[in-house]
């Protein structure tokens, strides 16, 4: 078997007994990587970095006081900064930006002894369900059917592609609402988000604070939990990083849910939901009932208006958090005009450097927060979110432990398919996820069976705030008794 479609786990033990080094594991991605073109998954390419911490994780390894990401080699999105190496969010507004900082996330990664092979590609500043936003061009998915290019899923589309292919072990997402589980879902990959304030948003270019969360984008359950312990810990430089003791969430995979209450909401049953998604959902039902698990019906009422309270409570945050790019400290600035001020700087600069979406979101996020819309859309939709927050804490309340509901509402769709449409139906992309970011729980996409085209379609489970061990059993479950092991072809 080649080495770089090792999971996180067997890499882990093969490291320890000595029988791989992660300069052999190291190099097989990057020639896997070199040979992937066609996938634009690897948007900066970090050879020299990976082999020189491949080295030092083997030097590690050899004395024998090694944690279980040392030697790993990963993808990292192109959404975290790391130091000295292009972080550019996928737009042209941060081109040429080097940080002289990294990102909480990666540095914890970093001091487990975790390899970095470069940086992946993603939807401009996290928005977007397809990965076509990007100014590196789209993402392709490694499931291929027919002639059409499948979209890899956005934002974190690179990672999830990238992972599929067997481009590295493992990669960093972010998941503002559903970025990580739809492309997990999209590309046959396990993909968790956790707590809101579990894992540090520090140095992670922002988009919508109140939601972004990053998370790891695996090949198993069990992979997801490895790398997650790695990945969280308490930051005091994110001041909504919560102070809680990070359990061993591998140690959590016991495959036993006997009586555990599994929640199936009502408001999940969509009208033209393909028959193919809610079979898999019955199926999966099905599998967490022989598991041992209680089974019963919920209701989450507001589920219905969760697009819309994204929609606009999101694009708020965006449009504050992205005022601060406008060419004068770093990134793109505008060439300017003989007689022209600094105004016609910060406008051409933008105009230049952010891409479409982005602007739309920049404008409605700018329009929902003026004074005379403040109430009647940002306010009003702060309120629905508290309301769906409290349909989750209700059915928790009553004992549930966890919630199944499908991952997306379709398989993969073509490139550029949904780029005539209306942009809401791209949006609609997020209609099983957003309630989760909204509400700030985890939840975990995970691949249960392919649809009659031959594409793969994921579950997802909601948890209990900060259990993530447990919603990770849960998943671990459903992913042994689903048995998923397809993979895509190669073509690329």
């Amino acid at each position: 078997m080649s080495l770089n479609k090792l999971t996180i786990a067997a890499a882990r033990d093969a490291l320890k007994k000595g029988d791989v080094t992660s300069v052999e594991l190291t190099e097989a991605c990057l020639s896997e990587i070199e040979g992937a073109g066609a996938l634009n998954a690897f948007v900066h390419k970090t050879p020299e970095i990976a082999l020189e911490q491949a080295k030092a994780a083997d030097a590690r390894l050899k004395s024998g006081d090694a944690p279980a990401m040392c030697g790993i080699p990963l993808g990292i999105k192109d959404l975290f900064c790391t130091k000295g190496v292009p972080s550019q969010a996928a737009s042209n507004i941060l081109e040429g930006f080097k940080p002289e900082y990294e990102s909480t996330v990666t540095q914890n990664l970093w001091d487990a002894g975790a390899v970095m092979l470069g940086k992946l590609s993603m939807d401009e500043f996290a928005m977007g369900s397809s990965n076509e936003t990007a100014c590196y061009g789209p993402v392709v998915n490694p499931w291929k059917v027919d002639e059409r290019q499948l979209t890899p899923g956005g934002s974190s589309g690179g990672s999830a592609a990238a992972v599929a292919a067997d481009l590295c072990l493992a990669a960093t997402g972010t998941d503002t609402g559903g970025s990580i589980r739809q492309p997990a879902a999209f590309t046959g990959i396990v993909g968790i988000k956790p707590t809101y304030g579990r894992v540090s948003r520090w140095g992670v270019v922002a988009f919508a604070s109140s939601l972004d969360q990053a998370g790891p984008m695996t090949k198993s359950v069990r992979d997801a939990a490895i790398m997650l312990g790695t990945m969280c810990s308490h930051d005091p430089k994110d001041s909504t990083s919560a102070d809680i003791p990070v359990p061993d969430f591998e140690a959590a995979l016991t495959g036993d849910i006997r009586g555990k209450k599994i929640g199936i909401p009502k408001e999940y049953r969509l009208e033209g939901m393909p028959a193919e998604i809610e079979k898999l959902w019955e199926d999966g039902i099905a599998m967490l009932k022989d598991a041992g698990a209680e089974i019963v019906d919920i209701s989450l009422p507001h589920t219905k208006y969760a697009l819309p309270a994204y929609y606009v409570v999101a694009p708020a945050e965006a449009s504050s958090n992205l005022a601060r790019y406008d060419g004068v400290r770093y990134g793109h600035r505008a060439k300017l005009g003989a007689g022209e001020g600094i105004v016609d700087m910060y406008e051409k600069t933008r105009a230049e450097g952010f891409g479409p979406e982005v602007q739309r979101r920049v404008m409605i996020g700018t329009y929902v927060l003026s004074a005379g819309f403040y109430d009647a859309y940002y306010n009003r939709a702060r309120k629905v979110r508290a309301l769906i927050k409290r349909d989750f804490e209700e059915v928790f309340a009553q004992g549930v432990d966890a919630i199944l509901t499908p991952a997306t509402p379709s398989s993969a769709f073509g490139l550029g398919e949904m780029a005539d449409a209306d942009p809401v139906a791209m949006y609609l992309n997020d209609v099983f996820t957003v309630t989760v970011n909204l509400a700030g729980l985890p939840g975990i996409s995970v691949p249960c069976g392919l649809d009659a085209k031959g594409l793969p379609l994921g579950l997802q489970l909601i948890g209990r705030p900060w259990e993530e061990g447990d919603l990770l059993n849960h998943a671990h479950v459903l992913e042994t008794a689903a048995g998923f092991a397809a993979k895509p072809e190669k073509w690329w």
